[in-house]
């Protein structure tokens, strides 16, 4: 996501009908992608990030009365995105199993038995499946993306200090659950 002329936020936050539309268009045109990518981070399911990427742009077209020019669109826009992927993870809590992308993202010893990471790998994804939303969410971003969590806890809405506070409480309830399973990390 880039920086855009003032102008354009400005006309995005309270511009005329037609200036309003005109520069919804090319904020959705610039970050679609942007935002696209972020949702499939979170939730690791591309059709899922797909129609998640329109709900946000429907929920920023919303609250487009919300939006300061001042501070930008795209901490806003990634806010949005990381609640609409929070609502949908916890819409698929009750599902018992993540996708095969996720047991992919998870990293294994290359000379390891591969009957053993197969097993350790399903058991890792749905004891993080089973984790509380904003847990997973931020233990998705901060450890499996390896972003920064200043950059976490800018598109979360929250502290660094939180960022902190909630990895290391999934990192607890992994490896609680994992040594429930007889899997010692």
């Amino acid at each position: 996501m880039r920086n855009e002329s003032s102008g354009v936020l400005i006309d995005f936050r309270q511009g005329s009908p037609e200036t309003f539309e005109s520069a919804f268009e090319s904020l959705f045109h610039q970050h679609q992608r942007a935002v696209y990518s972020w949702i499939l981070r979170i939730v690791r399911n591309s059709a899922a990030a797909e129609e998640l990427t329109i709900e946000s742009f429907w929920r920023i077209h919303q609250a487009h009365a919300r939006f300061d020019p001042a501070r930008g669109f795209e901490g806003w826009a990634r806010r949005i995105a990381t609640h609409a992927a929070l609502d949908w993870l916890r819409a698929q809590r009750t599902q018992s199993e993540l996708s095969m992308e996720v047991c992919a993202a998870l990293a294994a010893p290359v000379e390891a038995d591969p009957a053993i990471t197969a097993e350790i790998r399903s058991k890792t994804a749905l004891a993080f499946g089973r984790l509380p939303p904003k847990l997973r969410i931020a233990a998705t971003l901060a450890v499996i993306e390896e972003l920064p969590q200043k950059e976490v806890a800018a598109a979360l809405g929250i502290s660094v200090a939180a960022v902190k506070l909630r990895v290391f409480r999934a990192l607890r309830l992994l490896r609680k659950d994992l040594e429930r399973q007889g899997i010692t990390p």
